[in-house]
C-alpha cells in the first residue's frame, strides 16, 4: 500500500485558496480596465497570487476558524490584496492565450 493511501490527506485544506478566491472576485469586479476573464486566466490570476501568500493550511473546523482571522491582521491582508493585484496585471499582460 502506497504512503498517502494509508491517511487522509483529503482533511488537509489551504484557508488561503478561499481568500484568494474572494479577494480576486472583489477586485475583478471594480476592475476598470479591459480584462480576459476566461477561466483559464482568472485561474492563473489565482494560482499566481497563491504563489506568494503565506499558506494557511489546516486540517481541522478549529484551524478554518483561525485562518478565517488572518483577514484581521493588516500585514496578511495587505499582502494578499497586493498578490491578487499584482496577478491580476501579469496575466493581463501575458495571458496564457492569444
Amino acid at each position: 500500500m502506497a504512503f498517502a493511501d494509508e491517511y487522509d490527506f483529503d482533511l488537509l485544506k489551504n484557508e488561503s485558496e478561499k481568500l484568494v478566491v474572494e479577494e480576486l472576485g472583489y477586485q475583478l469586479d471594480s476592475y476598470k480596465d479591459e480584462i480576459c476573464r476566461c477561466n483559464e486566466c482568472v485561474v492563473d490570476m489565482a494560482a499566481m497570487a497563491l504563489n506568494t501568500v503565506k499558506p494557511l493550511y489546516r486540517v481541522s473546523l478549529l484551524g478554518a476558524q483561525y485562518a478565517a482571522h488572518a483577514m484581521y491582521d493588516d500585514a496578511y491582508a495587505a499582502s494578499l490584496r497586493v498578490a491578487v493585484s499584482r496577478a491580476i496585471e501579469k496575466i493581463r499582460k501575458n495571458p496564457a492565450h492569444d
